[in-house]
């Protein structure tokens, strides 16, 4: 049974949708004040600060073969609470972080319980949603992940206009004890671990990785992942800097995509039901093409009209978000066998975990060579990504499946 803005009801699984929340509230308060958390708490400068940061996103990113295997092992809720724990003591820790090599280890910490947290995510969903809803209860869940990042990204502006040490200090706590919150919540989920015959063949990595046809979905997923490292990293620098927009611009944009992520991705999943998987994953792609074309649009227009166009630009790069978000995450749960789900997911996990180590440096770099530089790049990895994923289902019987369309689970 569906809400009026098309979310499956949530029944007996509130305390993991709640535990959802609190660990992204916590997440949305100290995500966007971290550069300026540690300009203002340590003695680093914002390039020694980046570069931590940056090699602790490529410490980290090795991490997802061991979480796909120890998910798969242990089970996705144990492994989401060791997250949630392990993420709690790493954020404590900026507290007494001086030092690049300090703040990059304690991040690598935090980063491993991320990891941990949201390599096991999909492999929840999976378990309690049947075959047909799936993308409903992904659309759903992005949905309130959003919610969550805007209530924190709330209090974060709170917190930097207090600007005292204090207020930075109270973030951190703030956040670590949000994580305990979450721990708590997730105690009572049941252990979603798929169980195996004693005589069953061992199988691992080498299986997964062998998985040509999974690999392709993983590939054709960059594409996708490139496109929603956008919002984060390019179009914040590029409006009020690039283009010379007003500052709150930045702001106006984060708006509107929370406000219709959280109120159109139901009914955005509605709309696409009985459309074939692939098809939806090459649209999110034309969309956000269209999205690149506003945007550089704007930078030619007067300000007040750049103001308009941007920001329709953005509602209509949101669209791509909630058309593609969905599918691909149904799309790689689904062609995941049972009990390697958690390998094959901390796979499809890892592409995202490039995106953010590569996205903030490549943005940086295209935006500094021209205004349009680099919306022409992403407008050539979406086209060509778009083109590509229609060759999926000939490979991935999943990807050809339509949306939300019941089938029965793939055998173990």
């Amino acid at each position: 049974m569906l809400t009026r803005l098309g979310f499956p009801r949530v029944g007996e699984h509130r305390r993991f949708v709640t535990a959802i929340v609190a660990d992204t509230v916590g997440s949305g308060l100290f995500m966007p004040m971290t550069l300026l958390y540690f300009l203002a708490m340590t003695d680093l400068s914002l390039v020694q600060i980046g570069s931590a940061l940056s090699l602790s996103a490529l410490l980290t990113m090795p991490g997802a073969f061991v979480i796909g295997s120890l998910v798969d092992h242990f089970g996705p809720r144990r492994m989401m609470l060791v997250g949630n724990l392990v993420q709690a003591v790493g954020m404590l820790a900026y507290l007494w972080a001086d030092s690049l090599l300090v703040v990059a280890l304690w991040t690598t910490l935090l980063n491993i319980g991320r990891q941990a947290f949201w390599g096991s995510f999909g492999n929840v969903v999976a378990a309690i949603s049947a075959p047909g809803e799936r993308e409903l209860w992904f659309g759903f869940l992005q949905a309130v992940r959003n919610l969550g990042y805007s209530v924190g990204g709330v209090l974060a502006g709170v917190a930097l206009q207090v600007g005292t040490d204090l207020a930075y200090q109270s973030v951190v706590v703030l956040n670590a004890l949000t994580f305990v919150v979450a721990f708590v919540l997730l105690l009572d989920v049941p252990d979603h671990r798929v169980a195996r015959a004693h005589d069953a063949p061992v199988e691992g990595w080498g299986v997964v990785l062998r998985d040509r046809a999974y690999l392709r979905l993983v590939l054709g997923q960059l594409g996708f992942v490139a496109g929603m490292m956008v919002l984060n990293f390019a179009l914040p620098v590029y409006a009020a800097e690039t283009i010379d927009l007003p500052g709150w611009v930045v702001g106006a944009i984060f708006t509107v995509n929370t406000a219709l992520v959280g109120l159109g991705q139901g009914l955005v999943v509605r709309r696409m039901t009985g459309q074939v998987r692939a098809r939806m994953m090459g649209l999110a792609q034309l969309v956000f093409v269209a999205s690149y074309v506003l945007f550089v649009v704007a930078g030619w227009l007067p300000v007040w009209l750049g103001v308009v166009v941007i920001l329709v630009g953005a509602a209509v790069y949101t669209f791509g978000e909630l058309t593609g978000g969905p599918v691909f995450s149904a799309t790689a749960a689904e062609a995941a066998p049972d009990h390697l789900r958690g390998r094959y997911l901390g796979l499809f996990q890892l592409g995202w975990g490039l995106g953010g180590a590569v996205a903030p440096v490549a943005f940086t770099w295209l935006l500094a060579h021209g205004p349009t530089t680099l919306w022409s790049v992403l407008v050539v990895i979406a086209l060509a990504s778009a083109a590509y994923l229609q060759t999926l289902p000939r490979v991935l019987p999943a990807s050809g499946l339509r949306v939300t369309q019941r089938v029965e689970a793939p055998p173990a």
